[in-house]
């Protein structure tokens, strides 16, 4: 029986949960993927949930699995940046697990979020959900072409800053889906 789309704060949860079963599953095989590597997975799950939230007969119920897996991406390519940033690609310390890193870049977003949303007047509740779609594919676009360019770009806030929005963004596509 397909389940029904979650709220935010569910995705959350079910996305944390997913991460760290891959995580005991695979481990942090990821980490050999490069930066792009990881955009063009987030791409595809992004065009994935397009066809989903707009294909009457395609299964509505795997929303949920591609948004977690949109925001688990997105956590992977911020865990990459930060790991570039701080010069310890391939080490972890002892305090610093996978789960921390995963936990404090969530609540770093979720700050983040808060921030804007005030700003903006919570205008995102009278968006569609098409829209919301199109403006997490417009952030991945948009991203793609500052790695293209090495990273560099004129007026462009960096990727990291672009992963959190689509993180933010699929969270107020889970609750306009949940309304829905």
């Amino acid at each position: 029986m397909p389940q029904k789309p979650i709220a935010s704060s569910e995705l959350l949860a079910y996305s944390e949960q997913i991460f760290l079963q891959k995580n005991i599953d695979y481990g942090t095989s990821w980490r050999i993927l490069r930066l792009s590597s990881i955009t063009d997975q987030i791409f595809i799950k992004a065009k994935l949930l397009r066809n989903l939230a707009t294909d009457k007969e395609l299964p509505r119920h795997r929303l949920q699995e591609e948004m977690a897996g949109i925001i688990n991406y997105c956590i992977l390519a911020i865990i990459k940046i930060e790991a570039k940033e701080n010069q310890k690609e391939k080490t972890l310390s002892q305090n610093d697990t996978i789960q921390t890193q995963y936990q404090t870049i969530l609540k770093n977003t979720q700050a983040l979020l808060k921030k804007k949303n005030q700003y903006y007047a919570d205008a995102w509740q009278e968006m569609r959900i098409s829209s919301i779609i199109d403006i997490i594919l417009m952030k991945l676009y948009r991203i793609k072409k500052i790695e293209d360019n090495q990273g560099h770009s004129e007026i462009t806030e960096a990727p990291k800053a672009g992963y959190q929005d689509i993180i933010n963004y699929t969270f107020f596509l889970a609750q306009k889906i949940k309304h829905t």
